[in-house]
Formats: C-alpha cells, sequence, structure tokens
C-alpha cells in the first residue's frame, strides 16, 4: 500500500530561496514507487511554525520528513518544527536526513523525538524504510521503530526504555546517478523557487539550482560532506534535464549546486562540449577548483554559458593551506584567478580565518588579495571556520577540549555555535579578543573597498546623468546607490521585473523584501501581504486566512465549552442543595 508523505520545507528567514533539492530527489524515487508526495512550503508562505501541527491535524499523513543543514539557524527551526509534528493528533511517522543529523544520529534523535534519523545518501534508505514501514503496518499497526529497522540500510533510532541508540550500515552510493529518475518539479511551487538571485544574474533571468555530480575527490578539514568518491552524470542526461527546465520552467540561468563541479577535467569539458551542441540560451555558474583553472579550460567553460565561477580559496599563506590539507600554492591560486579574469568569468573570492596557523599576518594576505582581484559582482567578507559536526575539524576541537567530549553535539550547537561571524573553536595562537580584532580590521577593509567602489559609480553616474542628458537613467532608488551594474540595483530590477512576468503565490512581497520572520505577531506578520497586488491570485494568502479563521473557530470553541462546563458545574451545585 502506498504511503502519504508530507515533505515539511522549512523558512530560512529571507527572500531567497533556494530549491530544496534534497526532497526533490527523494520524491523522484518515492514518486517512482508509488507514493503519495505532498510539500508543505512554509518557505514560500512564510507560515508560523505551529501551522505544521494545525495542517497535520486536518491532513491525514502516514509519514512527515525534514531535513536538516549543520547549521545554528536550521537547528533552532527544526526544533520548532519537531514540536508541531510531535504535538500534531494525528502524528506521523517522522524522520530527518541531511548533513546535520548524519554524523550525529544520537543528538538530533533525542532533541527533535524523531522516529528516524536516515544518514548519508538518502535514495535507497528511504524506499527501503517506506517498504519496511508498509510490512510492519500490516503485522501490527504501529509505527513504533524497533527490530524490524534492522533490514533498512543507513538508519538510526532509539530504542527501549533506556533510549539506546541502534543503527545499520549506511546504503551503498550510487554510482551511476544517471539511473535516479527526474525530480517531479510539478509538486513544488517553481514560480517560486526560480526568482533566485545569484552573481551576474541578469534582472531578466529565471535562476535555478542543479547537480553534475555528487561528492567530492578532495579532503578539506573544515569541510562536513565527505561521502567518498566522486559521481557523475553523463552530459547527455544533465543537459536533457537543463532543456526540460528552460522549456518548461522559462529557466536561463543554472547555479550548480556540485559541492565541486571541477573535481574533474573530464567532467568539465564534457558538459561544456554539450552544452555548446546544445546550443541553449542558457547561462550558467559552479563551483571551481584552482588548479584545475588552465586558461583553456576556463575559456571553453566561458564559451558554454559560464560567467561565475565560485572558489574556495580559504588563505594566501603555504602553511595555513597546508594545515588544512587543502592541495593547493598561493601561485597556483593567483595564476587562476587572473586567468579567469582574463577569459571574462567573474571569480568567486571565498576566504576563512580561524584554522591553525592563522595569524594577523596571515589575515592581511587574505584582504590585500580580495582587494587586488575583486570584481564586484557581490560582497566579500570574511568569516571564522566553524568546525561543523562530521568534519575532521569537529573532532579536533574535541580532542582539544574546545567542544564537550560528553556532549559535542549540545555543546556545538547550543552553546558555541550561535552565528557564522562569530567564533565557535579558536584554533590559532591569537586570544579570542585578538581574534575578532583581526576580523573586524579585514572587514571593516573589505566593506569601505566595497563602498568606495559604490560611492565611485553613484559619482560617475551623477556626471553622466547631467553632463550627458543620460536618458536611459531609472534614478538613484532604482539604482541602489551603485550605478546600473551593482549588485543591489540588479537584484531590486529583478525582482521588479519578475512581478511584471509573474503571478508569485504565497503572501510575500519580494518588491519590499519584507522579512516576515522579524515580526511577533499574525496581525503584523501578515498585515503587508494585503497590498492588493493580485491579492486573489495569492493562494497561500488565501489558505493563512482560511487558517486564521479556523483557529478562531477554535478558540471560540474552547471557551464555549468552558462556559458550559461551569454553567454544568453551577447547576449540579445548585441541584444538591436543593436536595
Amino acid at each position: 500500500m502506498p504511503q502519504k508523505i508530507l515533505f515539511a520545507v522549512y523558512d530560512n528567514g529571507s527572500y531567497d530561496h533556494i530549491f530544496p533539492m534534497g526532497f526533490g530527489a527523494l520524491a523522484a524515487v518515492l514518486k517512482r514507487d508509488g507514493h503519495e508526495i505532498k510539500v508543505w512550503s512554509q518557505d514560500m508562505h512564510h507560515w508560523p511554525d505551529d501551522y505544521l501541527r494545525t495542517y497535520l491535524d486536518e491532513n491525514k499523513f502516514d509519514v512527515v520528513v525534514l531535513s536538516v543543514i549543520a547549521g545554528y539557524y536550521q537547528y533552532k527551526k527544526v526544533l520548532e518544527l519537531s514540536k508541531a509534528i510531535n504535538n500534531s493528533k494525528q502524528r506521523p511517522f517522522f524522520f530527518m536526513g541531511g548533513y546535520g543529523p548524519t554524523p550525529e544520529p544520537e543528538f538530533f534523535l533525542k532533541k527533535s523525538g524523531a522516529d528516524v534519523v536516515c544518514m548519508g545518501e538518502g535514495e535507497i534508505t528511504v524506499c527501503k524504510l517506506m517498504e519496511s514501514l508498509e510490512q510492519q503496518k500490516k503485522k501490527t499497526g504501529s509505527y513504533k521503530p524497533g527490530l524490524w529497522l534492522e533490514d533498512v540500510p543507513g538508519v538510526a533510532w532509539l530504542e527501549g526504555k533506556e533510549k539506546k541508540l541502534k543503527k545499520t550500515l549506511r546504503a551503498p552510493l550510487i554510482h551511476d546517478l544517471d539511473t535516479l529518475p527526474q525530480i517531479p518539479y510539478e509538486l513544488f511551487p517553481m514560480e517560486y523557487y526560480r526568482l533566485q538571485r545569484f552573481p551576474k544574474v541578469k534582472p531578466t533571468d529565471f535562476v535555478f539550482p542543479l547537480m553534475s555530480a555528487r561528492g567530492c575527490s578532495f579532503k578539506c578539514t573544515f569541510c562536513y560532506r565527505m561521502d567518498p568518491g566522486y559521481r557523475v552524470r553523463s552530459p547527455e542526461n544533465l543537459l536533457d534535464e537543463i532543456e526540460m527546465l528552460h522549456k518548461k520552467w522559462g529557466i536561463t540561468y543554472i547555479a550548480f549546486q556540485d559541492d565541486l563541479l571541477m573535481s574533474s577535467v573530464e567532467h568539465t569539458e564534457n558538459v561544456c562540449r554539450e552544452f555548446l551542441k546544445r546550443d541553449l540560451p542558457v547561462r550558467w555558474a559552479c563551483n571551481g577548483r584552482l588548479n584545475y583553472c588552465s586558461e583553456e579550460l576556463l575559456q571553453l567553460m566561458r564559451d558554454a554559458g559560464c560567467d561565475f565561477i565560485n572558489y574556495g580559496i580559504e588563505s594566501m599563506d603555504q602553511k595555513v593551506l597546508n594545515n588544512m590539507k587543502k592541495g593547493l600554492r598561493p601561485d597556483i591560486i593567483e595564476q587562476g584567478i587572473k586567468d579567469t579574469l582574463k577569459v571574462g568569468i567573474s571569480p568567486g573570492l571565498n576566504f576563512i580565518f580561524g584554522n591553525k596557523g592563522d595569524n594577523k599576518e596571515t589575515i592581511k594576505k587574505a584582504v590585500d588579495f580580495l582587494i587586488k582581484y575583486d570584481d564586484f559582482a557581490q560582497k566579500r567578507t570574511i568569516r571564522p571556520v566553524t568546525p561543523y559536526p562530521g568534519s575532521p575539524l569537529y573532532y579536533d576541537a574535541i580532542e582539544m577540549g574546545s567542544l564537550d567530549k560528553d556532549n559535542p553535539a549540545e555543546d556545538f550547537y547550543e552553546r558555541k555555535h550561535l552565528n557564522s561571524d562569530l567564533i565557535c573553536t579558536n584554533f590559532t595562537e591569537l586570544t579570542d579578543d585578538e581574534f575578532y580584532e583581526c576580523l573586524k580590521w579585514a572587514n571593516t577593509e573589505l566593506m569601505k573597498n566595497y563602498f568606495n567602489k559604490q560611492r565611485d559609480g553613484t559619482l560617475k553616474q551623477i556626471s553622466k546623468l547631467y553632463d550627458e542628458k543620460d536618458a536611459s537613467f531609472r534614478g538613484f532608488r532604482h539604482n541602489g546607490g551603485g550605478g546600473k551594474n551593482d549588485d543591489a540595483s540588479i537584484y531590486l530590477k529583478g525582482i521588479k521585473q519578475k512581478q511584471k512576468q509573474n503571478v508569485i503565490q504565497g503572501n510575500e512581497i519580494m518588491d519590499g523584501m519584507v522579512n516576515w520572520e522579524a515580526t511577533s505577531s499574525d496581525g503584523d506578520r501578515f498585515s503587508k501581504a494585503a497590498d492588493s497586488q493580485n491579492a486573489e491570485k495569492r493562494k497561500g494568502l488565501a489558505c493563512f486566512e482560511e487558517y486564521l479563521r479556523r483557529k478562531e473557530e477554535r478558540k471560540q470553541k474552547k471557551n464555549f465549552e468552558k462556559l458550559k462546563k461551569a454553567q454544568e458545574k453551577t447547576f449540579r451545585a445548585n441541584s444538591s442543595q436543593l436536595n
């Protein structure tokens, strides 16, 4: 018997949301197996967390699924949604997966109350889990975790009154990615997800994430995505999907989400040649590797439509690069960036600070490099390195006593990792105060450099406007103060253009860039959504208004029941006195 499954996509507190690719991959194999899939899109509608409980109360599901990336915000969000799931009257079987729970399943099981954690790559695991779940339901009518899970690969659960952790060996990795079914995009609000913004994206572009491969062949110490090996899709399979996305959903820009698309020169070349063969009006961006960046390869990528490569540089000090096992040299980094700029591709320059060996001199090298080669496609800052659970640095932090040896995950999520721009663990010989002084100086210099560029662009535009009578200029309010090509103006123009072309379902008004999570009450959260534009078509708003109506009905019913009970009590008391 097919299961009715709910994927709960949660809000990240931003106006820019990325398609939930993990859920998409799981939905593909589960739909193939005949299961019924529903998506609860909090990130689109900005519903209160407790609305998930209401939704589950009023809609019967066999299974509900959450996914967690290793981060403080995601962790706190999942705890709130887990509470809503566990308090629902028709609580389904509840499992979660992702990079967060995989290395620390016991912690997430205890904190969330989930029945099962799925560890590692999920397709094989969830299909077997649904099969075993169905069999268990037929036998006992119960979903209670137990021995029946032992035949499911890659799962963890708590057993008995002692809540003892039980887990099975992970499922084997899927090596032929072409055998996986295509994501059922029709289940997701595609008009919403294609509005993602990205460096070098034009206002008229529809952007979408995609994966050409899984895994990474490198072993950086700060990385928690440690599935072994590098597995690629065939270029034909990949471009078939891109062509479908372009024709059906109007996608004109692909933001590849591979850990490292350029993990293989051969794969990169093959993908580029297939792009050139198809001649699609689709540009793209990816994560790159600087020791693979020959000018010839970069030119081929540029010809194939690539206009942005995000590079994990991390440091310009050889000792620090060696300590983090980056496998790069400063001279290779600099030459790769020069060649990237030479062929007309914008480089994303990413640095982190706080690895072993970092000091005032190493952060100065990073700042100097950023200022020298920044093309201002986006703001660039330097963040402290974070020992995410599952990374080698995480276990280093435990060993050195920076994270509680007995409860390292709890120490990480609830006490140490409270913000990605603040120190979680100091691996340097600097004091924490000295560490913060370095970050403050570095990011002050980088922001001064960025806004000086914005100022210069604005002043040039003023001169052009009045000296040349530039009739194409749309006004400084539209341009964000930095000229026509600054990232803020591109974003705002893009949003306005998209609003003309699309009916945006949900109650988020993109033009105002409202952060609904910053408000407190239902009225405050949704008052601005009453702004009339396409109001009759905002299904998400209508849905929430229905939620508020039902909420008020339940409140009135509850008050009535209280009053009724009080009256009955009074009546019984009076009757006893009369008797």
